[in-house]
């Protein structure tokens, strides 16, 4: 049986834990498990109705909200409660017939017995009118249909925008969304043939959704896009195929004959290929700095070894986005190195997920990333933990969002959460600056592009951050 709590939102709640360890969530997704809730329409009369009904728009203004609660995700789900206990505690008044009223937040736990299905189905039942969360891919999954059934809004924890549709929202921030911006800044400084290098791996192919459907909506020429398997081997050689490496350096010999292509490095014995996963080293600048020298050398006992490599003309491309984080990253870049794709005639682009370790990606100097400002999270930073007496993890930045558009809602519609008013023009403020609901359940972010610095310097903002971009909406 779901277990459920009943908040309001001037009670006092408890401090969480600062030292509760929780596994990292995945990626939280919407599905197809049914919701069966029995009608009991009246029969009694001549015009009684006997086919099935479409669902009445949920009128409440109580919150639900799905969570685990229980459970290794334990801990995790607590501190997205906190942020939207938070949010609650700071704005959670609604207006009902012009009388204003403190809103109410009923909380279900995903990892009850019945999981998010029963939890979403409990929700209906107690009359909620939006559903904040769920976590996990797979209790998003289970909870979607039941609340589409009876008309609740949902805001899901999730960057799979796969999983986005009418009336279910991903509050994430997407890999897609950072490509969109990336391409238009990209666009605006001239950049107008696209690559992308990227790990095969949900994250590469959302990276290369994103880049085919930046590059389609803005009317630019389709990018070429090459996943690679994660080995050392594999990523030289890919990189070479992709850059056309064979055939710039055949133009760059005096009699048009290719020299003979300088010998590969093995790859390391690892027996695996998800070295991209691995912790990023302290010394990963230091250790690309050695890089791959091709230029001519000899050995101790005089032997001559491969011939320097002339310069070779610019790839096929002036903009290439790269997926790779920790030791694929290292791998990656030697690659760049040994295939003459460089900074000098290429905007190389990666993931927001760079903003973790930029003083580590000094070779990669003039390198570009989408992310939130992080001056603007300050403020709901320091109120978190006034209340809470431990600084934020980055998750619960979602769940005050999602409650903040709750609560925004709820004091200017009279009934309900309407999809119109959800989708407002205007937006929403968020902890990491304004966003907007899309009708088709996307989330339009506010993400500012920054630049690599060199010599461990991190990044520097480039372009403020912006909801709007080249594409409507």
């Amino acid at each position: 049986m779901t277990r459920t709590y009943s908040f309001l939102s001037k009670a006092s709640t408890r401090g969480l834990a600062g030292n509760g360890a929780g596994r990292k969530a995945g990626m939280v997704v919407l599905g197809t498990v049914g919701l069966a809730m029995a009608g009991c329409a009246d029969q009694s009369g001549p015009g009684a109705a006997t086919g099935p009904q479409a669902p009445k728009a949920a009128t409440s203004h109580k919150i639900g909200v799905l969570l685990p609660l229980t459970g290794p995700n334990a801990a995790l789900g607590h501190e997205l409660l906190a942020g939207a206990q938070l949010a609650l505690a700071e704005n959670g008044t609604s207006t009902t017939q012009g009388q204003a009223s403190a809103l109410q937040m009923d909380v279900h736990d995903t990892a009850a017995v019945g999981g998010a299905s029963a939890a979403a189905t409990a929700a209906a039942e107690a009359g909620d009118g939006i559903i904040l969360g769920p976590l996990t891919a797979v209790d998003t999954a289970a909870a979607a249909p039941a609340a589409q059934s009876a008309s609740m809004p949902v805001l899901a924890f999730t960057s799979d925008v796969g999983q986005a549709r009418n009336g279910v929202w991903v509050m994430g921030i997407t890999p897609e969304d950072q490509v969109e911006r990336l391409v238009a800044t990209a666009r605006q400084e001239g950049r107008h043939r696209f690559a992308a290098f990227l790990p095969d791996n949900p994250l590469g192919h959302a990276l290369g959704n994103g880049l085919l459907a930046s590059c389609r909506d803005q009317g630019l020429m389709s990018p070429t896009i090459v996943y690679h398997t994660g080995s050392q081997a594999s990523i030289t050689q890919m990189m070479r195929e992709l850059s056309s490496y064979d055939t710039r350096r055949a133009e760059a010999q005096p009699d048009g004959n290719a020299a003979a292509p300088a010998s590969t490095p093995a790859a390391p014995a690892t027996g695996s290929t998800d070295t991209a996963d691995k912790a990023l080293p302290s010394d990963l600048a230091a250790a690309l700095k050695g890089g791959s020298d091709t230029s001519a050398t000899a050995s101790a006992d005089g032997a001559a070894q491969t011939p320097a490599v002339p310069k070779l003309a610019p790839p096929p491309f002036d903009a290439l986005l790269l997926g790779d984080t920790g030791l694929g990253l290292k791998n990656v870049i030697g690659a760049l190195a040994d295939s003459q794709v460089s900074s000098a005639n290429v905007r190389i682009m990666g993931p927001g997920l760079w903003a973790a370790f930029a003083t580590k990606l000094g070779a990669l100097k003039g390198a570009w990333y989408a992310a939130p400002d992080p001056s603007s999270r300050q403020s709901f930073a320091s109120r978190f933990m006034a209340r809470n007496h431990h600084m934020p993890r980055p998750l619960a930045d979602l769940s005050y969002d999602a409650a903040k558009v709750a609560t925004t809602v709820a004091r200017v519609a009279p009934n309900g959460y309407p999809a119109d008013v959800l989708t407002r023009s205007e937006g929403f403020a968020g902890v990491d600056g304004p966003f907007t609901l899309l009708p088709d359940g996307r989330t339009r972010r506010a993400l500012g592009v920054f630049e690599v610095l060199d010599n461990g310097g991190g990044a520097k903002l480039l372009v403020p951050a912006t909801t709007k971009s080249a594409v409507s909406g």
